[in-house]
């Protein structure tokens, strides 16, 4: 990465700039993205060449979606609606099954990964929640029988949450229950119910979230843990030795842990109840007190129970989450502290993760913040976080 060619800061605070830096993300997608077979390609190099045109991935079809429909929101320009609605419809033509449920990974014809997992049917109902707000055929369906799917394949209403994944042919519910999926199921719920305004998904978005920041947490020092058994106890050995696992990592996640807080704070807009904002700033304030790398700057990856860095890369998700979480606390509190986050968080982002040279973020750099791999966007990654935390700033900038 040429440090020299990077350009002056601008002003973070302006929603002007938030647009403009979402247009320029989308311009590094758009001319080499769309699939006219169907779909979107998922794998691109720094300057946006399509390095594997055959892999496609759950997770970046159903957040194709997400972004072509919010990108139509926020131009009106009709061809994102077109794409958004092009994106649906290969959910349904190479994602979904014959016993109902949406593939996690095929190679072209082949299917690669048949499991049925709970992180990306949530992505598959906040797809299909964005996509029926902007009025696609057949989206309002598929957020309804995925909704009717997760009920009946993976939510313990014993335990008000969501196990992980079953096999291809759903005959077999893996032992393995973790955050992630819920949490992303959290993220889904409050789409579905703003789209719709039925209050079942609020309902479920609210004991969910209360469930692992709330009743879980109170066994990890206020923080959520990433892995649990299939009683819901913490599994504190599970992937020891892979805290740099991409779905799945040891160790306490900042990222995740600033996640949850935005999430509550979304919550609290449509129920506002005491213990959001209170669990929301503990969960960020301990995000960035032991996350945050005071040597090098910007949110580690993960850390240990012991405080230690268990892997001190930095990755794009993470700081981009944090951009948009300490936003609203800001907004909430009046904290200038948050204020001072939202400022150091982008400008360690703007110098190290953003490619002034090609658009977008980079995926992951060193600790020190050097470039590390071509690959600006694998499987899973579509700047979705990116763009999704611009959208969210300016959505509580337009609140005001």
């Amino acid at each position: 990465m040429k440090r020299d060619d990077r350009p002056d800061r601008p002003d973070f605070e302006s929603p002007a700039f938030l647009r403009s830096h979402v247009e320029s993300i989308l311009a590094f997608y758009e001319p080499s993205a769309f699939d006219p077979e169907g779909g979107f390609f998922h794998h691109f190099l720094d300057d946006g060449t399509v390095y594997d045109r055959d892999t496609r991935h759950l997770v970046s079809s159903t957040r194709f979606v997400f972004n072509h429909a919010n990108a139509f929101l926020q131009t009106g320009r009709p061809h994102y609606r077109d794409w958004a609605a092009h994106g649906l419809r290969y959910l349904e033509t190479h994602h979904r099954t014959d016993q109902g449920h949406y593939l996690w990974q095929r190679k072209a014809d082949v299917i690669e990964d048949g499991r049925a997992m709970a992180y990306g049917h949530a992505f598959v109902i906040l797809a299909a929640a964005w996509a029926a707000r902007i009025g696609i055929d057949g989206a309002g369906t598929m957020l309804e029988s995925c909704w009717d799917f997760m009920e009946a394949q993976f939510f313990e209403a014993g335990h008000g949450a969501y196990a992980d994944e079953r096999s291809a042919d759903l005959s077999m519910l893996d032992s393995y229950r973790g955050q992630n999926a819920n949490m992303h199921g959290v993220e889904a719920l409050l789409a579905a119910f703003e789209t719709t305004g039925e209050a079942r998904y609020l309902d479920r978005a609210d004991r969910v979230a209360h469930k692992f920041t709330v009743e879980l947490a109170a066994a990890a020092d206020g923080q959520v843990w990433e892995h649990y058994d299939s009683g819901w106890h913490h599994d504190w050995q599970y992937n020891i030795d892979k805290p740099d696992d991409l779905f799945k990592p040891w160790g306490f996640q900042p990222g995740h842990q600033v996640e949850w807080a935005k999430l509550l704070l979304q919550l609290d807009t449509h129920r506002p109840a005491d213990w959001h904002l209170a669990t929301a700033a503990a969960l960020y304030d301990k995000a960035m007190e032991r996350g945050w790398d005071a040597a090098h700057g910007g949110l580690v990856y993960g850390y240990a129970p012991d405080g230690g860095f268990a892997d001190a890369t930095k990755y794009f998700w993470v700081q981009a989450e944090a951009i948009a979480t300490a936003w609203r606390l800001y907004n909430r509190t009046g904290d200038a502290l948050y204020r001072d986050d939202y400022q150091r968080l982008w400008e360690w982002s703007w110098d190290h993760l953003v490619d002034h040279e090609y658009g977008a973020w980079y995926r992951i750099v060193s600790r020190e913040g050097a470039w590390l791999e071509p690959f600006k966007s694998p499987a899973g990654k579509v700047d979705y976080h990116t763009m999704g935390a611009c959208w969210d700033v300016l959505s509580v900038m337009d609140a005001d």
